[in-house]
């Protein structure tokens, strides 16, 4: 056996219970120096002299009173009459004496509490107090050969105190890499829980205990021990107090949760990054191989990868220069490279890219047209899974990508039909493969120019967050995690791509990147809506009467052709108009009452359809 070795892994060991133990009894040594130290300092020669001074007055008075009291059981003696003028009198001065007695009693009581006992004479007297009676029933027991030993129980009273000193005194043994900073160096020494029970009252922080804190890869961490009436949330609203007791820069991201155990919260200081050792750059390479995930990025703080649900829809926010396009781009290649991808772009520079790679759409007409054919593609899949009794599209993914949303929706909050398009697409098209997904620079719902409609925004469910500009934006962007304040992540080009997803915890992302080259290298594949074979019928001839006030617009008379071609192939209610024509409801209801109105429709007494011509 390696002696010199094993005695090394029982110090250690040693030590190392020792340090966890220590944080547990600092608050009572310092409480028992700060009383020890309190007494000393009103142990002075003033207060020695008034002490001495108050002791020989009490003591004086207490004479005074016992002859008073003597004299007054002489007067009862002599005379039985109690108003006889001898007892008056020795009663008269037996009271005042007694009042007298009192009140030196009373100053001789203040005198001492100017005067203290020391701290260690008082521990001394008051284990004595145990031991002697202890010791004495030891020794009566033994005699009676019993097996209760009280003076045991005295004697780890006594040590218990002496260790609890002993640890709560000792100095933590801090272990520091050579890779830790010196701003790292200066926060672990004011983390330490000797310096910060000392210094936490003069902050408002009087009851909180640390423990050592430790290095890990996203910066420093330990916990806090919350005594009294404190909470984890209470401390959270101290943070601008645990900053200033730890000297931290104002830009340094402080984070407080939950600890594993109630009473205790962890306190982590963000002075390092765990993604800063990888390549931010996205590669197909980086695409899961659960066909359900797609990753986002890293967790700055433990250097996990973080995956977010591939079918289900997305909002991305950030204000203009937080990376949002470039931190969107890995997730566009990950739906291009699964299935189609549309691009509906507002500005048009990410366009310019992707033009190449797959279907865009800048200018008005094109984003109109898109979103109409995104709508019939999914109207289409609809009749296509009731035909094959399927509840889940088991097809190719079909994902609309729109960016910027305000310069999108912009024209569009004005057109009914278009903006009904778009909130079907959002609550209705994930189960049949066709998938929103929303980028803003203005996480807005309210206002003349939204960043995401009402209606919309709900249906966003995965929610990812880089910087915005207030607490507003915050809430539309996280929802009911805007506690996570993404308000709050600071500035400059290193916390670009840096944000928060919703659910994952307050903890900062670090998105991947993919530039043009990554971008152009994609294959190409340009989606197009699929051609639907029309049921063969005789087509009628058409009677419409055009109202020479409003003249129809284009759209609004290939609408009206589609609803009439329906009901002439053998459609009888507006459900089976709208599944044949692919139009929404209520542009079906309006189409139908214009062509009812002009005789080219008629509606039974059942509420059937039927062309003007078998109607006659």
């Amino acid at each position: 056996m390696d002696w010199k070795q094993a005695w090394s892994t029982t110090t250690n060991t040693t030590t190392t219970a020792l340090d966890s133990l220590t944080p547990v009894f600092v608050p009572f040594a310092t409480r028992w120096d700060l009383e020890a130290d309190r007494r000393a300092k009103l142990r002075t020669p003033e207060h020695l002299k008034a002490l001495m001074a108050a002791q020989k007055e009490h003591n004086a008075a207490r004479s005074t009173l016992a002859s008073a009291k003597s004299q007054k059981l002489t007067a009862r003696a002599a005379s039985r009459n109690p108003l006889a003028s001898g007892r008056r009198a020795a009663r008269v001065a037996s009271k005042a004496a007694t009042r007298h007695e009192r009140d030196m009693r009373d100053k001789l009581r203040a005198a001492r509490v100017n005067y203290p006992t020391t701290l260690k004479a008082r521990a001394v007297q008051a284990h004595a107090v145990h031991a002697v009676p202890a010791s004495l029933a030891s020794v009566l027991m033994s005699t009676a050969h019993l097996t209760v030993w009280p003076v045991a129980t005295s004697a780890v009273l006594i040590g218990a105190n002496v260790a609890a000193l002993a640890l709560g005194r000792r100095n933590l043994r801090v272990v520091v890499d050579e890779s830790v900073s010196l701003e790292e160096r200066q926060l672990i020494e004011r983390l330490d829980p000797s310096y910060w029970v000392e210094h936490a009252p003069d902050r408002g922080l009087s009851g909180t205990v640390t423990t050592p804190a430790a290095i890990e890869p996203g910066g420093i961490r330990c916990e806090i021990r919350l005594d009294g009436t404190w909470t984890v949330k209470t401390l959270t609203d101290k943070a601008d107090s645990i900053r200033a007791l730890l000297g931290a820069r104002t830009a340094l991201r402080i984070r407080i949760t939950s600890a594993s155990r109630g009473g205790w919260a962890v306190l982590s200081l963000a002075t390092r990054s765990a993604a800063a050792g990888f390549s931010s750059l996205w590669t197909p390479e980086r695409i899961p191989a659960d066909p359900l995930a797609m990753s986002l990025g890293l967790d700055t703080e433990t250097g996990d990868e973080v995956l977010v649900p591939f079918d289900e829809r997305l909002l991305v926010s950030g204000a203009s220069g937080t990376g949002k396009s470039w931190s969107f781009r890995p997730l566009m290649g990950t739906a291009h490279l699964r299935g189609d991808l549309l691009l509906i772009d507002g500005k048009g520079e990410e366009a310019n890219v992707w033009e190449a790679v797959c279907r865009v759409a800048v200018e008005q007409a094109e984003i109109v047209q898109a979103i109409r054919d995104a709508h019939a593609e999914m109207t289409r899949r609809k009749r296509e899974m009731k035909r094959r009794g399927i509840s889940v599209w088991d097809g190719r993914q079909l994902t609309v990508t729109i960016d910027e949303g305000q310069v999108v929706l912009a024209p569009i909050i004005r057109d009914k039909e278009l903006l009904q398009m778009l909130i079907e697409l959002s609550s209705l098209g994930r189960s049949r493969g066709v998938v929103l997904w929303w980028a803003t620079q203005y996480p807005l719902t309210d206002g003349a120019a939204p960043g995401v409609h009402k209606l919309i925004a709900p249906n966003l469910l995965t929610r990812f967050s880089l910087r915005v500009a207030g607490t507003t934006q915050a809430q539309v962007a996280l929802d009911d995690c805007a506690h996570y304040a993404p308000h709050q992540i600071p500035e400059g080009r290193e916390y670009r791509g840096h944000g928060y997803l919703k659910g994952y915890g307050p903890r900062l992302l670090r998105t991947w990147t993919l530039d043009d080259a990554g971008v152009r290298a994609l294959p190409k594949s340009i989606w197009a809506p699929a051609q639907t074979t029309p049921n063969p019928s005789p087509r009628l001839p058409l009677h419409l009467v055009k109202d020479t006030d409003t003249p129809a617009s284009t759209s609004g008379a290939s609408n009206r052709d589609r609803v009439l071609t329906a009901v002439q192939s053998g459609a009888r209610t507006a459900k089976d108009v709208a599944e044949a024509t692919g139009l929404n409801k209520g542009t079906v209801s309006r189409e139908i009452k214009a062509l009812t109105a002009s005789g080219a429709l008629h509606r039974t007494a059942d509420g059937r359809l039927l062309p003007g011509r078998e109607a006659a």
